[in-house]
């Protein structure tokens, strides 16, 4: 009889799926035309992006480079601000390009690929937060727990044949859709003009507990 509950419990929590994040690592890279090391960060994180299929590169343009040249047609106010609360969350002196976070909790230059693989690599060592993203049909499911208020985004990006930049995946627009406690949630699908994410982090931008692509 003890061998059968024990089968049995095993045979439901096989069939319980994983309540963690399942959505790919979020890499974001800050980046400026007038930066010099940043072409040769945006061939890396291409590289890497090519051979990974678990991978989120987004492309962050900033314009405090824009003196050294012409204005960054690309940068966006809220880019700058993205990379000051990343700052102030590693302690780092200043920001700089071409820096690469991982997950909200790693942090590198991303210009040379060993950096970029020991970045991914310690992630391995992070906790897996308690939180899912699951789309069905025209709506999306939020669900978990956060130990801290959580913020949601959604992020456009150019990709395929819309981007015409030598930048993997740069951002054109960021939406906020919201806080988050850790209740269940309903979301719509949204419609991407390219191609689009939705980010859930802790607040202060802390660590992302999951990403979701989305997908036509």
């Amino acid at each position: 009889m003890t061998r059968l509950l024990l089968s049995l419990s095993l045979l439901l929590s096989l069939m319980v799926p994983a309540a963690h994040a399942e959505g790919p690592v979020l890499v974001e890279l800050f980046s400026s035309q007038n930066c010099r090391a940043c072409p040769k960060a945006h061939r890396t994180l291409k590289a890497v992006d090519a051979e990974r299929d678990d991978l989120l590169v987004l492309t962050w343009s900033v314009d405090y480079w824009d003196y050294l040249g012409d204005k960054d047609p690309m940068a966006m106010v809220e880019s700058k601000d993205r990379q000051r609360g990343y700052t102030d969350r590693f302690g780092l002196r200043g920001p700089y390009t071409p820096q690469t976070v991982y997950n909200g909790v790693e942090q590198c230059a991303g210009s040379k690929r060993t950096y970029v693989e020991r970045a991914l690599e310690r992630l391995k060592e992070t906790p897996e937060p308690d939180v899912r993203l699951l789309r069905e049909g025209d709506r999306i499911r939020l669900s978990g727990r956060v130990p801290n208020l959580a913020d949601i985004w959604l992020v456009d990006y150019l990709t395929g044949e819309a981007n015409t930049t030598d930048m993997v995946h740069p951002v054109t627009r960021v939406t906020a859709l919201g806080p988050w406690l850790g209740n269940d949630v309903e979301l719509a699908v949204p419609h991407c003009e390219s191609g689009c994410a939705i980010i859930v982090q802790e607040a202060g931008f802390g660590p992302v507990l999951d990403t979701m692509v989305i997908t036509p």
